[in-house]
């Protein structure tokens, strides 16, 4: 969390950082306990990237790329699938029966996502937006997911200006919640 460049470099390391998560709970046996270690972990670098991005990102997508109030839409969608996933394995033990089949849903789901916005939304964000405002766009991703929420939160708003507010409160009683039992932490 928090890399150095423009937005795009940004997100796409985070990407990076999910799929290591990924791999490490696809290396472990059904059942393992690490694997909601893991998974909670993935969870929390998900939604601080996803809250920066509808914060962010998508509005930039409106503005700067032809077509973009449907491609931000579509990825708000994509979001929206996926938090209530997160927050549906957030009730899951490792040796749940529904951990298995939850995170699988999540990691395909993601996995979608991700390859959906590296082969198109941003290279089409890439063409249209100048450099500056591309490094612009990445100080405030980094900034955002510093205060961002670190649970999901499927009914919380996903579009400026109400979740710009929002967030950083959220965030800080999630973060306040982590500490307390600490969630994300290996034991």
């Amino acid at each position: 969390m928090g890399h150095g460049g423009n937005v795009i470099d940004e997100l796409v390391t985070d990407h990076h950082e999910v799929e290591e998560f990924f791999g490490r709970i696809e290396a472990l046996p059904s059942g393992a306990k690490d694997r909601k270690l893991y998974a909670d972990q993935a969870t929390m670098e998900l939604v601080r990237h996803s809250v920066a991005e509808e914060e962010y990102l998508y509005p930039a997508v409106r503005e700067h790329v032809p077509g973009g109030e449907a491609l931000a839409d579509k990825e708000l969608e994509d979001h929206a699938r996926a938090e209530q996933l997160m927050k549906d394995l957030e009730g899951c033990q490792a040796d749940d029966p529904e951990f298995d089949r939850l995170i699988g849903m999540l990691m395909r789901e993601i996995r979608e996502h991700v390859a959906d916005e590296e082969q198109n939304l941003f290279p089409r964000l890439r063409a249209v937006c100048p450099a500056d405002t591309l490094d612009d766009l990445g100080d405030k991703v980094r900034k955002a997911k510093k205060t961002a929420p670190t649970r999901p939160h499927p009914a919380a708003p996903d579009k400026p200006p109400a979740n710009k507010m929002l967030a950083p409160g959220v965030g800080m009683i999630d973060r306040m919640r982590d500490a307390l039992t600490g969630r994300g932490k290996a034991g």
